[in-house]
């Protein structure tokens, strides 16, 4: 799915089920949270599973590019096994199933949707900055959408296993249903650049570590215990301009 923004005020949202599972709905997610005029956008990534909202495995990045400029591909593999968020061709994460996650782990049937809403509460920066509605309308174009898998009925999942073999097979033999040694080096690269805040460092929020965090050590040195990077990107672009001649 191709994402152009214009003036777009902070969401849109990707998969769901919602409208009919409202109380254990599985929800996957690109959100873009906002803009302040110069300063870098940023997207959150969340994976709930049977309407664990409370334990949202939020993710959140800067962009490395500005959205409003031109479309970008914002991309999600969902299997049976693991979920990969892709932005254009770089993964920028990776979730993988376990059975310690247990119903958390997204199963039910979703739909595509694409919202634009106010989350002026929280969205940016924490809800310091409120949506200027004399900037309205706020668009977002959507184009190249593309959906591979096994269509599916929410309600009568009648032999959906049985009759998806063969489209989840050609799914899974994808190339972008794996995870290769350069795509693992890429995604690990954009994490250490662009990452800003995670759930499995929320040491605050959840003392106890999801069973579906890789903790890695030089990753987690990065963070505060809120989850929040310690190296803000406004901050480390100007110790790299001090440093210039």
């Amino acid at each position: 799915m191709d994402v152009f923004i214009e003036k777009s005020e902070r969401e849109i949202n990707t998969t769901s089920n919602g409208d009919v599972f409202q109380k254990t709905h599985d929800e996957l997610d690109f959100e873009f949270l906002g803009n302040i005029r110069g300063k870098d956008w940023r997207i959150q990534t969340n994976v709930y599973g049977n309407g664990s909202t409370s334990r949202g495995r939020e993710e959140r990045y800067f962009l490395p590019f500005d959205p409003t400029a031109e479309a970008h591909r914002y991309s999600i593999l969902w299997t049976s096994d693991h979920i990969i968020f892709y932005i254009d061709d770089t993964p920028i994460r990776e979730v993988v199933r376990s059975d310690a996650m247990g119903g958390d782990y997204p199963s039910k049937p979703m739909s595509i949707y694409a919202t634009i809403w106010d989350g002026s509460t929280w969205a940016t920066a924490n809800g310091r900055y409120k949506v200027n509605y004399k900037y309205a309308p706020f668009v977002a174009e959507v184009s190249d959408l593309v959906l591979r898998g096994c269509r599916v009925d929410p309600i009568q999942q009648v032999d959906s296993a049985r009759r998806c073999v063969e489209a989840n097979e050609d799914l899974l033999a994808a190339d972008f249903a794996r995870m290769t040694p350069l795509k693992r080096a890429a995604m690990r690269r954009f994490r250490e650049r662009y990452m800003t805040y995670s759930f499995c460092y929320d040491t605050n929020r959840y003392p106890v570590t999801f069973p579906d965090c890789d903790i890695i050590p030089s990753e987690q040195s990065r963070f505060f215990e809120s989850g929040e990077t310690k190296y803000p990107r406004d901050r480390r672009r100007a110790r790299r301009q001090s440093r210039r001649p």
